[in-house]
């Protein structure tokens, strides 16, 4: 079997990673010199590599995340916005997921914690978690639209199940008494056994007035804050800091004046 023959066997395999590493392997130079073992070591990582970015892939697409371009990598520290930059990196490290807790980010429209949480929510996925993320008024329609085509229990263990909930947006409006129903039965199936993310322009001390009812409110509450990583935000929209004002391309028809003024009459 020749060269094309074994890698285009390896891509029929499904064995992609492998097939490009054979690729490279072939067309340096010296390279037939290797040992045979070292070939196999070098294509089965390669395998390993690209199985696991493929996997990587599904599930970020999987949580849907508000900015799939989000990056623990890419987070501004440098814009006043009360950010602790030693803490939130140490939250991408993930280990409050193996713990079970939540992380409450609140501040002002536009301060970035969409973001952050969808920072967190891809580095999950990086980490192998699984993720789903909502803004607020979505997840309580998909509950209400489930419930009515009879398929709550299917979406209510595939978002128990999940390892890390991001509920995006959290209030001004008071919640439904169905509302306060199905979050109450989804925040006490996850509590101590899976991660949660939220974010709110409201202060945590504001959320108990947003479930409007104590009882409800005192139980929710008292699940998603208990060991709970609080970002409180405060600055500038990061909107307006990462705007970058283009220079509008003059008409047409006005650099035929500027040439017609700039000619010799």
């Amino acid at each position: 079997m020749d060269t094309t023959s074994l890698q285009n066997t390896l891509r029929t395999l499904k064995l992609d990673g492998m097939a490009e590493a054979f690729e490279q392997l072939v067309a340096q130079n010296g390279s037939r010199s290797v040992d045979p073992v070292k070939w196999i070591e070098i294509m089965a990582l390669s395998e390993e590599q690209a199985r696991s970015e493929r996997r990587f892939q599904s599930r970020l697409r999987s949580a849907k995340l508000r900015d799939t371009e989000a990056n623990v990598a890419n987070v501004d520290y440098t814009t006043m916005r009360q950010l602790d930059e030693p803490r939130f990196r140490e939250l991408a490290q993930c280990n409050w997921i193996k713990e079970n807790s939540s992380v409450l980010i609140t501040g002002p429209c536009g301060v970035g914690k969409s973001y952050l949480a969808c920072a967190l929510g891809h580095e999950a996925c990086r980490q192998e978690k699984s993720v789903l993320y909502f803004r607020m008024p979505r997840f309580f329609s998909e509950l209400e639209a489930a419930r009515k085509a009879e398929t709550y229990e299917r979406l209510f263990k595939k978002i128990i199940r999940t390892d890390v909930l991001i509920l995006d947006d959290w209030g001004p409006d008071l919640m439904t008494a169905a509302q306060r129903r199905d979050l109450m039965e989804i925040v006490d199936a996850r509590y101590d056994n899976k991660a949660t993310i939220i974010t709110s322009q409201l202060p945590v001390e504001k959320w108990y007035d947003v479930i409007a009812d104590p009882t409800f409110a005192d139980a929710i509450l008292d699940r998603l804050v208990h060991r709970s990583h609080r970002i409180a935000l405060d600055g500038p929209s990061m909107r307006k800091v990462n705007s970058v004002t283009t220079p509008r391309k003059p008409s047409f028809s006005r650099i035929l004046q500027e040439q017609r003024q700039a000619s010799p009459a």
